[in-house]
């Protein structure tokens, strides 16, 4: 990340005050400059989905909850993606300090960096997600020839549908082959694409289910039912090992704004809905359908806790539909500064993995 001019100057006008202009020289300003420098308040960059499971992110950015718990020596910048494996590139460029991402991305990130270039520090979400078909499509078999759209190769909900498929008997390829045709694309072209009959379903995320029943599909899976108890993480909130390392102060305070936005969007859910679709709006141009919302809400359950147990399993799930190697995941999860949030607040602590 460029900085701009007055800051370049102010930076090496320090640096010098001080001595040390051969060190600046020597590159240490291009670190400074992505964590915000000496010179000025910390840089946070975020980001997140404009997804309904995404919804303590996108409440805490319009409510100004993120702001207020960042405090004014945090400068926050948000960013939003599409899927989870550009927001990973994005951390992996140096891009991006820190992200609310689904888990599958979350593992690739972890096995490609070795362990060592993102830590998961809450969760934020679970279910909100479901294969939507056409309505003549009443069973699987019937998913054969058929085209299935999913957001991203490899992002948890392609993980999902191949493994689903796979269990069922029904081979598929990364390629778009085999008995069923895997379709890649934005969830936002997903409607228009349904729609026109150009695929034939698709396993997404909130709002997007909503949006393809009421373009006239139904839901084959609810994918809480492939789960214990319903429950699987759908939103973890991950940093970079390096900018965790670094600013461990503005890391907390990040936990912290989760756990309030996770509060906000819990206690006052008309809102959070509200504020969901407002926000949705500026950055897509058109509001989300209150009613859309409210239609999903109760698919969906925001919590704190990762549910690391459903990551494992997704990730098991990933090898075995040849996505993925087998990895260790020790190491993955930092828990302290959200179990320590959690127990100032008088709250149940979450199990470390």
């Amino acid at each position: 990340m460029r900085r701009h001019p007055y800051r370049r100057a102010l930076s090496l006008a320090a640096v010098t005050l001080v001595g040390l202009a051969t060190l600046a020289a020597c590159g240490g300003e291009d670190d400074a400059g992505a964590a915000g420098g000496s010179s000025g308040p910390t840089t946070l960059r975020l980001g997140y989905f404009p997804n309904i499971t995404h919804a303590p992110a996108v409440v805490g950015v319009e409510k100004g909850i993120f702001e207020e718990k960042l405090g004014s020596d945090v400068k926050l910048e948000t960013k939003t993606f599409n899927a989870g494996p550009a927001a990973i590139e994005a951390i992996f460029s140096g891009a991006l300090d820190a992200t609310y991402i689904g888990p599958n991305p979350t593992v690739n990130a972890h096995s490609k960096s070795k362990g060592e270039a993102v830590r998961v520090i809450s969760g934020a979400a679970s279910g909100g997600v479901a294969l939507v078909v056409k309505p003549e499509i009443t069973s699987v078999e019937q998913l054969k020839g058929k085209k299935i759209a999913t957001p991203q190769l490899g992002n948890t909900q392609d993980v999902a549908l191949r493994f689903w498929l796979k269990e069922k008997g029904i081979a598929t390829t990364k390629e778009g082959g085999g008995d069923v045709k895997i379709v890649p694309q934005e969830n936002a072209q997903t409607v228009e694409t349904f729609s026109s009959g150009a695929i034939d379903g698709a396993w997404v995320p909130e709002p997007f289910v909503s949006r393809l029943v009421n373009a006239g599909g139904k839901v084959l899976v609810d994918e809480r039912d492939l789960w214990p108890d319903r429950k699987f993480v759908i939103t973890n909130l991950i940093v970079s090992t390096k900018f965790l390392k670094e600013h461990p102060d503005v890391v907390k305070k990040l936990v912290e704004a989760q756990v309030a936005a996770s509060d906000f969007v819990n206690t006052k859910p008309d809102e959070a809905q509200q504020a969901i679709s407002d926000h949705l709006g500026k950055i897509t141009g058109k509001p989300l359908d209150l009613k859309l919302i409210k239609q999903a809400w109760p698919t969906l359950e925001f919590t704190n806790d990762p549910i690391a147990s459903s990551l494992k399993t997704g990730l098991d799930h990933a090898v075995a539909v040849e996505l993925t190697q087998p990895v260790d995941l020790k190491g993955l999860y930092d828990l302290t500064y959200l179990n320590e949030v959690l127990k100032a607040q008088g709250k149940p602590e979450v199990t470390q993995p």
